[in-house]
């Protein structure tokens, strides 16, 4: 039987990217996927292709970071499928305008934290009802090796810090429904904004943060990763193969916490 054969995933930001791939990976495994994304053309293309690859996608056209939207989003996904067995909360990013305390803006604060954070939250606070109805359930929100190590930009690394903290209290107060939950904190990952970033030429190749960059990818041959790594480990988190797992953080990053750890203490 195929690890995720009867239960129902909602994903966010599965446009692209992390979500899509898992989506991906979540269908074939033998679940019914709802596709949350604010991008109605990716939304709808992405879920297309699951279905047309023989899995059961629903396209869920909404705003993650409002209360309303998400409401109603959850109540569409419970209706068409009969049931909420996981959440795989990865919609995010950061802002180019992220910048030190002192001369950022409040609303990128705001906006990045109601992004980032806000909407897992969202997510989870119209889910949880849905699982403890359906006696458990799987909660996997996506942090950043930033969430674990800080980050020059404030917000961004504040805001994937918290989901750290979130998790673990989600962990706490539902583990008496059978509701798990748990993090992935990937690293650099090969996705449609990293490429276009990164691979375009948008970054200057001599700049000291490229620069670390290759110096740690040649030390770390695992540290680039595909959107793909990261969806084996949303399979596996929704999946009861991981039912011992619950309030933990998986760094998904190549080393890349680790070796900064290591090399600021020697």
């Amino acid at each position: 039987m195929a690890r995720l054969e009867g239960k129902v995933v909602c994903l966010t930001g599965a446009g692209g990217g992390i979500a899509k791939a898992s989506a991906r990976a979540c269908a074939r495994e033998g679940a019914r996927v709802a596709l949350f994304e604010i991008d109605r053309e990716l939304g709808e293309s992405a879920a297309r292709q699951i279905n047309d690859e023989g899995g059961v996608a629903l396209f869920v056209h909404a705003d993650v970071t409002r209360d309303d939207s998400v409401r109603e989003g959850i109540a569409r996904a419970a209706e068409a499928f009969g049931r909420i067995d996981a959440l795989f909360n990865c919609a995010g990013g950061s802002s180019q305008d992220d910048r030190p305390v002192h001369q950022m803006d409040l609303d990128v604060w705001h906006r990045t934290m109601a992004l980032n954070l806000l909407h897992p939250f969202l997510m989870c606070r119209y889910a949880i009802p849905h699982m403890m109805e359906a006696g458990g359930g799987s909660i996997i929100n996506v942090t950043s090796h930033l969430g674990l190590i800080g980050s020059v930009k404030p917000a961004y690394a504040a805001a994937k810090g918290g989901i750290i903290s979130f998790t673990k209290t989600l962990a706490a107060q539902y583990v008496a429904y059978g509701i798990r939950a748990n993090a992935v904190a990937p690293g650099s990952i090969r996705t449609e904004r990293s490429i276009l970033r990164y691979e375009s030429g948008a970054v200057d190749p001599d700049s000291p943060a490229a620069r670390e960059r290759a110096t740690f990818q040649r030390l770390y041959p695992f540290s680039r990763g595909e959107p793909e790594d990261i969806a084996s480990i949303a399979v596996f988190l929704a999946s009861d193969e991981s039912r011992m797992l619950t309030g933990t953080t998986i760094a998904a990053d190549g080393g890349r916490s680790n070796y900064l750890r290591v090399a600021v203490e020697h």
